[in-house]
């Protein structure tokens, strides 16, 4: 069996993502053939791999710090929320239906150990090392029973497990101390030590505490990463532009026109792979903030309306807010306008629903010649194509199938004026498309803006990757957390009452 390691974490947003795919570079910097895997991942941001499965974005970029494809198997369950308490199940890459919380965590998630479990094995066959990515915190005592994500594969696969902490929110130590005294003496026994994240200052002035966290509990600290502005990777639920962050909180070259251009992106209920716009973000001079009032959008060179898992409830929101009359008008006097996925829907004649909503027949805006009738079966493709003259690459996930009575085609959807709508996810990471497209943009809102000749999506990828690795290799014991990886936890771990509860 190869090597593996599950990274968890004090909490939700601890930094296990962005570990994970540290770890993921590290490793196949040193001539490692390794995968990453998370058993269970809530998202809205989701992506398409080559063989047409649905897998969240954030195993997508991991396998990217691998220099490997993404399959199925790296993220075997993937839940979708619609709505404050159901979930649409994506199981292997393909949706499998709709549970409510107390539903999935009743009996439906146990189920489900044997599949995940069964993809871990295949990938552990394939690779040198598997790098696993917990969920929330191992310590959550109400779901332990039926947890197949964090404790619950750590057991079942015997890996050892290192435990991320934000020092940055404060009280990384408590936290550190609750989490593997919440765990029975069994998942004790796997989790090797810790690793702290978001560090600033001296680490010399934190070293008593990790001494003090290692007689207290038997276990090191196996790095303290320092914060780093604008790292990350493609985000699971938060409302954070990833590359966007790279961009502004470090040295950019200013922008190549005259003007900037301002980006307003409707933050919709349930909005998914609102990652879309980081495309645009990554390029000099183009500002972009997500809005949730008309007013926003007065000085709004391109409005985005993103894509989500409820196409009929973020209509209505639209519509509470005022934004859909805002929308109308935008589109009538000819400021440029892009609806992606849901957003592209949103902007048609017409809505028939029952799948999502189960809502029936819904007016849209009316701002494009398009009629949506969603179907049961779920679009996942990887389409390629052509628009503005330029090659583009996209993928698709919609249950929304759109039939196009008019307009100019604009890749399988339409544009009208200046008003874009389509169902690809990703076209503005193709770099000579989006330059074109925001030239466009600037055009029609008369701005002297003028695209970077040279900025590369693909290539701050990369680097932002890299500089994950990075942190791993300089601020890490590598060879401390090479043997963990190969060999499982240390022996003899003691145990830290109270443990779980009975």
């Amino acid at each position: 069996m190869s090597g593996g390691l599950l990274v968890a974490g004090t909490t939700s947003d601890a930094g296990k993502s962005v570990v994970t795919a540290g770890i993921c570079r590290w490793l196949v910097r040193q001539g490692v053939k390794v995968a990453p895997f998370k058993a269970q991942n809530m998202s809205l941001n989701s992506f398409v791999t080559r063989e047409g499965a649905e897998i969240g974005r954030a195993q997508a970029m991991q396998a990217q710090a691998c220099r490997i494809e993404p399959t199925a198997l790296m993220n075997p369950v993937l839940l979708k929320p619609g709505g404050e308490r159901s979930s649409q199940v994506v199981l292997l890459g393909r949706p499998v239906g709709e549970m409510s919380a107390r539903g999935y965590h009743g009996g439906r998630q146990q189920k489900l150990l044997g599949t995940v479990l069964d993809c871990l094995t295949e990938l552990r066959g394939t690779y040198d090392a598997v790098i696993c990515e917990g969920a929330g915190s191992p310590a959550e005592i109400n779901l332990r029973r039926t947890d197949i994500v964090n404790m619950g594969i750590a057991r079942n696969a015997r890996l050892p497990v290192l435990v991320v902490g934000d020092i940055d929110r404060g009280g990384v130590f408590a936290s550190f101390f609750g989490t593997i005294a919440l765990l029975s003496p069994e998942d004790q026994a796997l989790v090797a030590g810790f690793l702290v994240n978001k560090f600033r200052g001296d680490v010399s002035l934190l070293e008593p505490g990790l001494d003090m966290l290692r007689d207290l509990t038997g276990r090191r600290t196996y790095g303290v990463l320092p914060f780093r502005h604008g790292l990350g990777i493609d985000e699971e639920d938060g409302l954070r532009v990833s590359l966007r962050g790279t961009v502004r909180e470090s040295t950019v070259a200013p922008p190549v026109g005259e003007d900037v251009l301002r980006v307003a992106v409707c933050a919709i209920p349930l909005m998914s792979n609102f990652t879309d716009v980081d495309a645009l973000a990554a390029e000099p001079g183009v500002v972009v903030r997500f809005v949730d009032r008309p007013e926003e959008l007065a000085d709004a060179d391109l409005v985005v309306v993103p894509g989500t898992r409820g196409t009929v409830r973020a209509l209505q929101w639209l519509r509470e807010r005022g934004l859909a009359d805002a929308l109308v008008r935008r589109a009538t006097d000819g400021r440029p306008v892009l609806g992606i996925c849901g957003g592209f829907q949103i902007l048609g004649e017409h809505i028939e629903d029952e799948v999502e909503s189960r809502a029936g027949a819904v007016p849209g805006l009316g701002v494009l010649p398009v009629r949506v009738r969603f179907a049961r079966e779920k679009t996942l493709t990887r389409p390629v194509g052509e628009a503005l003259g330029e090659r583009v690459e996209g993928y698709e996930i919609h249950h929304g199938v759109a039939e196009v009575t008019g307009g100019e085609p604009f890749l399988d959807g339409c544009r009208v004026g200046r008003t874009w709508g389509t169902h690809w996810h990703g076209a503005l990471e193709s770099d000579a498309f989006r330059r074109a497209f925001l030239r466009e943009v600037a055009a029609a809102a008369g701005r002297r803006f003028t695209p970077a000749p040279d900025t590369s999506f693909a290539a701050l990828r990369e680097e932002q990757l890299d500089r994950l690795g990075d942190l791993i290799e300089q601020h890490a014991d590598t060879d401390a957390l090479w043997r963990l990886i190969e060999s499982g936890a240390p022996q003899g771990l003691p145990f830290i009452p109270p443990g779980a509860p009975a």
